[in-house]
């Protein structure tokens, strides 16, 4: 990750720690749904068996959550998992941040430092006046000290905050003066409605910004769902253009055509579809070849029939109520099945 490699979607599993079979399904369900980095919380030794199990079963790199003990990350090292997450602030003596580094320095095991609005120190809180944009950034630069310190450098920075505003100011911050690829997230964004929505606001806007190296779409829900909704704003901000990008109108008082249902049943059908291609889906003439001509291909309703355009320009006219049966054709005629 970083220096110009793809954007990656990481999510974390939430089943009890305790739970192998259903730690392991869960796994497997989000690698299946495209996740391509897991995070795994170990509270305890005991948690640490369930590392070479995961590592068995998907092919992404599996994340060790660990807080306050040291030991557990020594020992999830030694487990084999492919990256630490730590706040090297709550794991003790300096020496135990020592013990850290030079485990997965040896191992080649990068340390992801996980700072949020939380866990700033009560010093630099009492500097900014509270969990402030620069004091996150401050406390994340002091964590990445305590490592260099120790000739650790393979490091990932995370710097979250529930408040959206709070967060995107704080990375664009990061981005200026941090030199290690920044994980982003809102955390606690809520549940699948508003955890999407804020996600979109803060790491959207920052990937618009070509800040971001990884991303995380924190919600209160399956956390399958939220690689659907990593993979949409990743297509929303153009950063992976991986399948049909769907156009298609608002509608209003000239539509003479269900647009809403067609716009919903093209959405379903060509989610499989892998070829990067935009497809318009538009209620009347004045929304259609014209406004969707960049289009590569769209179809257009009419009153009682429709046209299918390709870069604005009509190839025919046919039934309204073959609209959407064409345009699959037209689909699978150029690019081909899926």
């Amino acid at each position: 990750m970083g220096g110009g490699a793809d954007v990656l979607i990481q999510s974390m599993l939430n089943v009890p720690a305790h739970d192998f079979e259903g730690n392991i399904a869960q796994a497997k369900a989000l690698e299946a749904a495209g996740c391509e980095i897991i995070r795994v919380s170990v509270p305890d030794i005991e948690t640490v068996k369930l590392i070479p199990l995961l590592k068995d079963a998907v092919s992404v790199p599996i994340v060790a959550d660990i807080h306050f003990d040291h030991r557990l990350a020594l020992e999830s090292v030694a487990a084999g998992v492919d990256k630490v997450r730590i706040n090297p602030g709550n794991i003790g003596e300096e020496q135990n941040v020592k013990k850290v580094a030079d485990a997965c320095r040896c191992a080649g095991v990068p340390i992801r430092i996980g700072v949020n609005s939380g866990s700033v120190e009560k010093g630099i809180l009492a500097k900014h006046g509270g969990p402030t944009p620069a004091a996150l950034v401050e406390s994340g630069k002091y964590h990445i000290s305590l490592l260099e310190k120790y000739d650790f450098n393979d490091i990932v920075l995370s710097l979250k905050s529930s408040d959206t505003q709070t967060m995107y100011d704080t990375y664009v911050l990061a981005a200026e003066t941090v030199p290690y690829p920044l994980h982003l997230g809102v955390t606690e964004a809520g549940t699948a409605h508003m955890g999407l929505v804020r996600s979109a606001a803060g790491i959207g806007g920052l990937l618009l910004r070509g800040i971001g190296d990884t991303i995380r779409v924190s919600l209160t829900d399956d956390p399958v769902k939220e690689i659907a909704a990593a993979k949409d704003i990743l297509s929303a901000t153009g950063v992976r253009c991986e399948g049909a990008r769907i156009v298609s109108c608002p509608t209003c008082g000239r539509t003479k055509v269900n647009l809403i249902e067609l716009a919903n049943e093209a959405e379903k059908a060509l989610a499989g579809f892998t070829k990067n291609i935009t497809v318009a889906i538009m209620g009347c003439a004045v929304n259609g070849p014209g406004e969707a001509r960049e289009a590569d291909i769209g179809i257009a309703g009419g009153d009682g029939c429709g046209l299918i355009f390709k870069k604005g320009e009509i190839i025919r006219k046919v039934p309204q109520d073959e609209l959407f049966a064409e345009l699959m054709k037209e689909i699978k005629n150029e690019y081909g099945e899926w």
